[in-house]
């Protein structure tokens, strides 16, 4: 028997503090003859692309032997401790401090515990090959644990290797569960924090999902499948994990259709990610290094994409029409064109830069980036609609993507690279696409409505022709008072100096009420490029400053059938928009 064979990492999770959000972590080890073990806990966590420093967070680090005899450590790096053997086996005890409320960090209190795993598990360095089990003391009041993990004991649970492991988050309390078949696949549902929604009637449209998905990629790689959602007073967001996903959602509004669409889109999305992400992946992203950055400059592909199909994907469920879904669509072009940003950030520069940007917005973000969520959808449309137009509607967006799963996961399983991918698209579908591709790596627009026209449709500015007066500014009420909290590049107020956090005490000799509305109501009554004078106090100073007014360059972009479209035109949006 080999000595990695003779090897055992065992933990062991109590919860004698969750009032105080702590979890107890026992680290056993089994089998490590070298002269010290190395431990290392996660810097982020795969899907969740920041730096996280996740170490931060342990404190009453110890480590003895079986008999209780402590052994020498030392934190040797912000994130590596250091245990030096006296035997092959040694007892490590920590803890790890969680209040964060999030589907990517711990949450701990009195009433459950959502364990994220790469914030919680230190690995032996060397070792993230190795299999592991997690056991679970429940608290007295607590019931239930709910993770994509295999149980092989009474509330013991077993990961292969670290990478399934720190991909598998796991929530104890009293959660409400319960469990369905779709695409002929056991799927649990963990409801945590309450809420007013209907089991049975999230159950069958989930099922419509999954199929619906299912059928796009051709199989579905699933044994089991866990939902673990957090019910918050107002809450979103999800994580895609490989065989679960974590959702936030607002507790009491899933009886009001716009947010349970939504909902169901959240759902459609991170499903989608068992595919696309999981497992068809760019070759940066698996398996990790969880110590630092994994670069890629294809998010826009792997989260425009599922962006783009996670609405349409409802759309073709029948929970919304085809004016709810346009409008959905439409607001993916708004949301980056009315960011200053997409002047100056490429969708490749987005997803190379998420490490720093994407989930650290500061005041200045919309003036200096842009969504490769957002992009990467209008990229996705654009390349939808080219496909489905010169193959005269018998190719799509969805044959590309299983043709790719099948190749580089299935028969190669492998990441693959930019190039590559685009060669399998051009390949299967027959067309080219260097154009689409081209314009990722540019802030140079493509003529979109060159590919909506193509199928039928069309995108409109309904803003193209206003001549709204606009500072350049965005405010927020703060206590009834009045402070900008935005300044968009190149505006009057960007020119004049306007900052944010200035307090907009009054604007031409007007004082500010407390709801704001006498900046708008002073501003419309003038004319373009008259000055107005704004009163501020920044830093504690009062001051004016005097600024021209300019027109506001916000769009309002629309999708919308073309009046002038030609039969043929009509009959690849058909396709576009056909529900299986």
């Amino acid at each position: 028997m080999s000595e990695q064979t003779k090897q055992a990492i065992s933990y062991t999770l109590s919860f004698t503090e969750a009032q105080a959000h702590y979890v107890e972590v026992t680290l056993l080890l089994h089998g490590f003859s070298a002269e010290f073990i190395d431990l290392k806990m996660p810097v982020w966590t795969p899907g969740s692309y920041l730096i996280r420093e996740f170490a931060r967070h342990v404190e009453s680090f110890t480590a003895q032997q079986n008999n209780g005899e402590l052994v020498k450590q030392e934190k040797i790096s912000k994130n590596t401790w250091r245990v030096y053997n006296k035997s092959k086996d040694a007892v490590v005890r920590y803890r790890v401090y969680g209040f964060e409320t999030s589907v990517r960090t711990n949450f701990i209190d009195d009433t459950h515990a959502f364990i994220s795993p790469a914030g919680t598990f230190m690995y032996v360095d060397g070792h993230l090959a190795l299999p592991c089990t997690v056991h679970v003391d429940l608290p007295p009041d607590w019931s239930t644990i709910t993770t994509g993990l295999p149980e092989i004991a009474h509330h013991t649970y077993e990961a292969e290797n670290f990478d399934i492991l720190f991909d598998s988050p796991i929530e104890i309390g009293n959660q409400d569960v319960w469990s369905f078949e779709a695409a002929g696949i056991p799927h649990e549902f963990a409801m945590v924090g309450g809420g007013n929604y209907n089991k049975d009637q999230l159950s069958e449209d989930i099922q419509k999902i999954v199929a619906e998905e299912t059928r796009i990629w051709g199989s579905n790689p699933n044994d089991r499948y866990v939902f673990i959602t957090h019910n918050y007073q107002q809450g979103g967001g999800g994580l895609e994990h490989l065989n679960s996903t974590v959702l936030g959602a607002s507790r009491n509004a899933y009886t009001q259709a716009t947010s349970y669409n939504n909902f169901l889109s959240l759902v459609a999305h991170e499903y989608f990610h068992l595919w696309h992400v999981k497992r068809l992946r760019p070759a940066p992203l698996g398996p990790f290094d969880y110590e630092q950055e994994s670069y890629t400059a294809l998010l826009w592909i792997m989260e425009g994409f599922t962006s783009y199909y996670d609405n349409l994907i409802t759309y073709r469920c029948q929970f919304r029409d085809e004016t709810d879904y346009l409008q959905m669509l439409a607001q993916e072009f708004n949301l980056v064109y009315n960011r200053p940003g997409y002047e100056l950030q490429s969708v490749g520069q987005s997803s190379f830069d998420t490490w720093i940007k994407q989930y650290r917005p500061d005041e200045n973000s919309a003036n200096t980036s842009i969504s490769y969520y957002n992009k990467g959808a209008m990229l996705a449309v654009a390349m939808d609609f080219k496909i489905i137009a010169e193959t005269n509607g018998k190719r799509r967006l969805d044959d590309v993507l299983k043709a790719a799963y099948n190749q580089f996961y299935l028969k190669e399983q492998r990441g693959f690279e930019e190039l590559e991918f685009q060669k399998l698209a051009e390949d299967v579908s027959g067309v080219d696409l260097s154009e689409i591709f081209a314009a990722v790596y540019t802030t140079e627009e493509l003529d979109y409505n060159s590919y909506f026209n193509r199928v039928g449709y069309e995108l409109i500015d309904q803003l193209a022709e206003s001549k709204t007066l606009s500072l350049g500014i965005r405010t927020v009420n703060n206590d009834t008072r009045i402070y900008i909290k935005g300044v968009d590049r190149n505006s009057t107020a960007w020119k004049a100096g306007l900052n944010v956090n200035d307090e907009i005490l009054g604007i031409n000799g007007v004082r500010m009420d407390p709801a704001g509305k006498e900046l708008e109501m002073v501003i419309q009554q003038c004319t373009f490029g008259q000055t107005v004078d704004i009163l501020i106090a920044r830093d504690g100073i009062i001051r004016t400053i005097s600024t021209p007014l300019g027109y506001s360059d916000k769009k309002s972009l629309v999708v919308q059938r073309r009046e002038d479209a030609t039969t043929e035109e009509k009959a690849l949006g058909e396709i576009w928009l056909k529900r299986n």
